[in-house]
């Protein structure tokens, strides 16, 4: 089948690429480069330089290619960016998620995998959390996301469209040749691994006073590739459904680990010491975030294959290791 991926010159979506070329599809790459990068397109697929937000690339690109299915990973992610400017993450997120969905209906293209957040469910009464908990984000990009989320059952309605929206919470880790690099780099383990390398100083931590057991946030790390095989079962589902699907699942390990934690982690792991810098709390950065993912579990027979904290942040060094020096 032929597949196309936004946002597949990233980190989530360009693991996501390789593993529906491992399975024998096709794969198409929409993506502008702002964020991602070219080499980070496997040579199997086609890469189509664009903004989800400009239907007539779009247009342009389902007029070109039959396409079976979209997977969609283009967003900005970045919550304490959110706080700073939020216009252009509903710009981005919605209103270019809006313009790629009108421009699938116009092209008769039926199935959609959504990268959604755990952010959509911000400062969570019960944890872990399951997929029918309150949604009240306290950040710019969670809301970005949900609106999302909340434009897919009219479409459903409307247009026949099926669709998987996966909630998923902190991803991290790496394959043997594709792993994390953000330019800048802001998610937690690669900035530790970073000083682990000698790339980097220190590693901040944002609050040292939230109610957790060593006063800093506590949040759910999953591997990317667990995060990678969820996506295809997922448009393995909506294809083996004969009536329009709305499916909703979280993506976690089901275990929280402190901020503290991770770098003890990163200690072990690399041999290094990892100096911190207490910092006061980000705006928007929820105390707790641990996945509740029983139901995905339960419906399509998934469930992560790389759980220990220790394993996660150990393919994330080899990888950086490989790109970025020896650590020595």
């Amino acid at each position: 089948m032929v597949f196309l991926v936004t946002g597949g010159a990233g980190y989530v979506g360009g693991v996501v690429a390789r593993q529906l070329l491992a399975c024998g599809h096709q794969v198409v790459v929409f993506d502008d480069l702002q964020h991602g990068r070219r080499e980070n397109v496997p040579a199997a697929a086609e890469l189509v330089q664009g903004s989800v937000g400009d239907g007539n690339a779009l247009d342009l690109l389902f007029s070109k290619f039959k396409i079976d299915g979209v997977l969609h990973f283009a967003a900005l992610i970045e919550a304490g960016e959110s706080m700073r400017d939020p216009a252009a993450f509903f710009a981005n997120n919605t209103a270019g998620s809006a313009t790629l969905l009108h421009s699938m209906a116009r092209h008769g293209v039926r199935r959609f995998v959504f990268s959604s957040t755990a952010a959509v469910y911000g400062d969570p009464v019960n944890v872990p959390i399951a997929e029918d908990a309150r949604t009240v984000p306290v950040n710019a990009y969670g809301e970005s996301k949900l609106l999302v989320e909340r434009m897919l059952p009219w479409l459903s309605a409307s247009q026949d469209l099926s669709y998987a929206v996966l909630r998923y919470f902190n991803v991290a880790g790496a394959l043997p040749d594709y792993g994390e690099a953000h330019e800048p780099e802001t998610h937690l383990i690669p900035q530790v691994l970073d000083v682990a390398l000698g790339r980097r100083a220190s590693i901040k931590i944002f609050g040292t006073d939230y109610g957790t057991g060593d006063g800093t946030c506590i949040r759910d790390y999953i591997h990317v590739a667990d995060v990678g095989r969820a996506h295809l079962l997922a448009m393995d589902a909506l294809i083996g459904s004969s009536q329009p699907n709305e499916l909703v699942y979280n993506l976690g390990n089901g275990r929280g680990f402190s901020v503290r934690q991770v770098i003890e982690s990163a200690q072990r792991v690399t041999g290094h010491p990892i100096p911190v810098e207490e910092q006061p709390r980000r705006p928007g950065d929820a105390a707790r975030l641990v996945a509740d993912s029983e139901k995905i579990k339960r419906e399509l027979g998934w469930a992560p294959e790389m759980a220990d904290l220790d394993d996660i942040v150990g393919s994330a060094w080899q990888w950086h290791r490989r790109k970025f020096g020896h650590g020595g």
